[in-house]
């Protein structure tokens, strides 16, 4: 043997006879031979993740290596220090959790969006067609599109889906993507340099302009006077505007009068949330890109647990193919479950997530969760009171009667008398809505993180 990676390559051979291909590829081939001294073979790896992982096939890898060479060693596995804090520091950032590793090749795995990769169904077919539309003529029809509905259902894929169909069919048009958030911290970094007549050149002379959640631009006064002449700026020139909100024009309660009839002069288009078919599309595709076959069982499960967030469905396919490359089986329905727990609770919440949201109510509406839970009937607590039933009822799956038992045992009837009250309060007041829905977003996000 010339070398410890000749050695290293019959060791490999040796060991697929009893490991499976995709344990070798994934990991057992990722190790790196550094020394073999006093009958003891050192391999690096990358991560102590990594490192963990391995180290479950260390016999394995050890029987390989005596039966190349023929009398017994040992087999360490080591981390690479410099590379292994590189690697936590970006696990940490993209998500913390301990699947970060994975993030690379998923993301390598994750098709950029595309119009071919986007799953249509009933609740989203209009605003594709609208998008698709927007990139054939763009300028000339639904313009500006404005395509709204709740987080994870498949605007920000919409957006990216028309930038790279323009990218590829005119490659010479100027695209701007960015955000509502963005915009509004670029117009205040270049006030504070003085220079807003680059943030002005870079805004007024695009061809297109996608930008998403643009809900943020109305925090202030001063961002919505840029984006109304940037806007103006744009449409004048018969350049194409799309934009996405988690709710329409009509729901910004900050958004000026002169904005919102800009807004719904072009086209509105609103993405529900997807129905089990279309679901069921998407965990197929998704699991397609991986090459990971899913049981037709497993797939209906997660569709049918998962039914209000694209981008939850996507996270537990990812996940699902984090756990199918440390082990090569097939998921299974338990395996599902413990992952979908993970990342949103759909059976009864715990105590916990039901005192956020009176905790989240009592702050918004200036009570005490105390007086929220008693039986005093201030107009202001009783307000508070119903919102927190209709917040429970939306956000979680607990029953009437669960729900009345939350507040000293109130009857359904009375329960369902307070969520119809919210309703028809919310829709008389859409600043009251607007306070409501943040305070359910706000809730999801803390749950989903």
């Amino acid at each position: 043997m010339d070398n410890i990676y000749s050695l290293w390559e019959e060791i490999l051979n040796e060991l697929s006879s009893s490991v499976s291909s995709a344990i070798m590829t994934k990991w057992i081939k990722t190790l790196v031979p550094v020394s073999f001294d006093d009958d003891c073979l050192v391999l690096e790896t990358a991560t102590e993740f990594t490192k963990g992982i391995v180290k479950r096939f260390i016999p394995q890898i050890q029987t390989a290596a005596e039966n190349v060479l023929g009398f017994d060693i040992k087999v360490n596995i080591t981390v690479d220090e410099k590379n292994n804090q590189v690697q936590e520091n970006t696990e940490t950032k993209n998500n913390g959790s301990s699947f970060g590793e994975f993030h690379s090749e998923i993301n390598s795995k994750n098709f950029e969006p595309t119009f071919s990769n986007f799953i249509v169904g009933n609740t989203n077919q209009f605003a594709y067609v609208a998008a698709v539309a927007v990139t054939n003529n763009p300028g000339s029809v639904h313009n500006p599109l404005f395509i709204y509905g709740e987080s994870g259902l498949g605007k920000t894929h919409l957006l990216k889906a028309i930038r790279a169909e323009l990218k590829r069919t005119r490659p010479g048009m100027n695209i701007l993507y960015t955000s509502g958030e963005n915009f509004l911290n670029e117009m205040i970094n270049h006030m504070g340099e003085k220079n807003m007549g680059e943030f002005h050149n870079k805004y007024r002379n695009a061809d297109i302009l996608l930008m998403d959640d643009i809900q943020f631009i109305g925090k202030t006064s001063v961002a919505q006077e840029e984006f109304f002449y940037t806007f103006e700026a744009l449409i004048n020139q018969g350049k194409q505007i799309v934009l996405t909100s988690d709710r329409p024009p009509k729901d910004i309660p900050t958004l000026e009068e002169r904005l919102r009839s800009r807004f719904v002069q072009g086209l509105l288009a609103d993405i529900q949330p997807p129905m089990l078919e279309t679901r069921i599309a998407i965990i197929r595709r998704k699991a397609q890109a991986f090459e990971m076959n899913i049981p037709d069982d497993v797939v209906e499960f997660i569709a049918e647990r998962l039914k209000n967030n694209v981008r939850q469905i996507e996270g537990v396919v990812n996940k699902l193919y984090a756990v199918y490359s440390i082990d090569g089986n097939a998921p299974t329905i338990g395996v599902a479950n413990d992952i979908i727990k993970d990342i949103i609770y759909y059976a009864q919440p715990t105590e916990v997530t039901i005192n956020n949201i009176i905790d989240k109510v009592a702050a918004s509406f200036g009570v005490s969760p105390e007086d929220i839970r008693s039986e005093k009937k201030k107009a202001e607590i009783s307000n508070a009171r119903q919102f927190a039933m209709y917040i429970m009822r939306e956000v979680t799956n607990l029953t009437y009667e669960e729900i009345g038992a939350q507040f000293g045992g109130k009857k359904h009837s009375t329960v369902i008398y307070s969520i119809e009250a919210s309703e028809s309060k919310m829709e008389d007041n859409p600043q009251l809505k607007t306070t409501v829905y943040d305070i359910m977003k706000s809730i999801k996000d803390e749950r989903n993180d």
